[in-house]
């Protein structure tokens, strides 16, 4: 059984934190019902979705990717490398602490979950404008006990390592070579992007399903031809705020 915790898109959107786009108008009533559908879809796959509440003042909120790193043996709260966003974490604490034994990123750490990969044992953390060496310093003494090898990897132009770089299937990773080097994944298959949909590396695994934008035609096409047939699901106006399909849940294991 995989449990997906979600939360409602705050009515603060408009002053979410954006690094890389332009400003422009968000359509709150269509971001709910995109993100309704998101959540529904979640639950056809047979996934246990906890939706928490809004949180008016916090903006970005419904982002909670960026909140925690869950894994089957604990769950490591992070500290946002955007200082506004460091209050989400209280809620999401308290929602894993029934599932999970909980560490905490100290400072001078700063960790956003969207520049968490995990593939296997190896957990590949991005090194961003919001992700920093001390986070990933932590993250290997809090898991090294549980096996787990923590690597750093170095992204450009971009906000996040998934922005980059996302698992398609268990060998397999969806990667725009423009923003991180390809030769940072040994042994893995590698699909490249169509270089004219920048943005298209994002895609969300659940169990054997891959979600994916209807944005990108050319690169669905790309993974069609390597066997995958995504389910897509629309989230383009939360696009707007900097967001992507993983950014939208803390997808594990119930254990």
């Amino acid at each position: 059984m995989l449990i997906a915790i979600t939360r409602a898109v705050s009515r603060s959107i408009i002053n979410c934190e954006l690094t890389h786009l332009e400003r422009v108008p968000i359509d709150l009533e269509r971001a709910r019902i995109q993100h309704h559908a998101y959540e529904e879809t979640l639950r056809g796959l047979d996934v246990e979705v906890h939706s928490l509440p809004e949180e008016p003042h916090l903006p970005d909120s419904v982002f909670v990717e960026d909140t925690a790193i869950v894994l089957d043996e604990c769950a490591l709260l992070t500290r946002p490398g955007a200082v506004s966003r460091r209050p989400e974490t209280e809620s999401i604490a308290r929602a894993l602490a029934p599932f999970r034994s909980l560490f905490t990123v100290q400072t001078p750490g700063s960790l956003d979950g969207g520049d968490v990969l995990t593939v296997g044992r190896t957990i590949f953390v991005g090194l961003s404008s919001r992700s920093n060496q001390s986070a990933i310093d932590q993250m290997q003494t809090f898991l090294a006990p549980y096996g787990y090898t923590v690597k750093g990897v170095q992204i450009t132009d971009c906000l996040h390592l998934k922005s980059a770089v996302t698992q398609v299937r268990t060998d397999t990773l969806l990667v725009n070579p423009a923003w991180i080097d390809k030769a940072n994944f040994p042994g893995m298959k590698l699909i490249e992007i169509d270089p004219s949909e920048q943005y298209a590396a994002n895609a969300l695994l659940v169990g054997g399903t891959v979600l994916y934008q209807p944005a990108y035609p050319m690169t669905q096409a790309c993974l069609e031809a390597a066997g995958i047939y995504p389910v897509l699901v629309d989230e383009s106006e939360l696009g707007k705020a900097e967001g992507a399909l993983t950014c939208c849940a803390l997808i594990f294991r119930k254990t």
